[in-house]
């Protein structure tokens, strides 16, 4: 395995570094940057944009030609990386001994890493990967909008590393289906990505959002129907259902004196979910 280790800062530091590792031909054309590779690494190309210091993104379409390991040292503006792969796997582990979890087609991930720990992402030989990645740093000089602040609520961690990955996720296969058919260059194409990238961050918190709920709802929905069931044994008169119980309870007590069991019934007490 070929391993491989990318120093964050500039973005223009960022792909001078996966020049050096790769190989290839840099092209930068205003905040569009372009590597295209063929070297004895891989084939293929690594495209990005930035949008000042809110956020930036990355598009990576790659083969390798043996199994790649590239470690990425923590950044320090502590971005939220949304992960989107529509073809092949990308594995990824916090350290060289992290446990790894691994983005599948048509997944989508979530990722922070405010810690000394590099991110370490694995790719395979000779199989084509096709992935993107946005990121939004979370420093304080980026809060001042609601939406950073959001960010930085829901998908970063105190211990310093989150992972999250998804479920398929239509609408934003969609939107990054958009990306493809935009204008080669100029400033429309310029605000329409920033446009549909937004519009995939705010995607991915409204579905998180939704995710931290749909637990509870099996829960609810279990307490209700015992409340119902309650209702029915009290308008039916709850002593007349008891009756036989407290019957056979009292039997059972009372083979239990004789000897002949040893069989005593402990009361139920359900605790319903609050």
């Amino acid at each position: 395995m070929k391993k491989l280790y990318i120093n964050t800062g500039s973005f223009d530091a960022v792909f001078n570094n996966l020049k050096e590792s790769f190989g290839g031909n840099l092209k930068v054309n205003a905040k569009e940057y372009k590597l295209t590779i063929k070297s004895k690494w891989a084939k293929g190309s690594i495209s990005g944009v930035r949008f000042e210091k809110e956020m930036s993104y990355l598009s990576f379409d790659l083969t390798f030609n043996q199994e790649i390991s590239l470690s990425i040292e923590s950044n320090p503006f502590s971005p939220v990386f949304f992960a989107y792969c529509e073809k092949g796997n990308v594995l990824h582990s916090f350290g060289a001994n992290g446990a790894t979890n691994c983005l599948k087609k048509q997944q989508s991930g979530i990722l922070s890493n405010s810690s000394t720990i590099n991110s370490v992402l694995y790719f395979q030989s000779h199989q084509q990967i096709q992935f993107s990645i946005i990121g939004m740093p979370t420093t304080i000089e980026n809060q001042a909008t609601d939406f950073v602040s959001q960010v930085k609520k829901i998908f970063t961690s105190n211990c310093g590393n989150y992972i999250y990955i998804g479920d398929k996720n239509h609408k934003i296969e969609e939107k990054f289906q958009k990306l493809k058919i935009l204008p080669n260059q100029g400033a429309l194409r310029y605000v329409l990505m920033k446009s549909i990238l937004r519009e995939i961050l705010e995607l991915e918190i409204a579905q998180h959002s939704y995710n931290y709920l749909t637990p509870f709802v099996p829960i609810l929905n279990f307490a209700v129907k015992q409340l119902t069931e309650i209702k029915k044994l009290s308008d039916i008169g709850f002593g007349r259902i008891i009756a036989p119980a407290l019957y056979l309870k009292r039997n059972l007590q009372a083979r239990t004196l004789k000897g002949k069991y040893h069989l005593e019934l402990e009361p139920y007490n359900q605790k319903l979910a609050s």
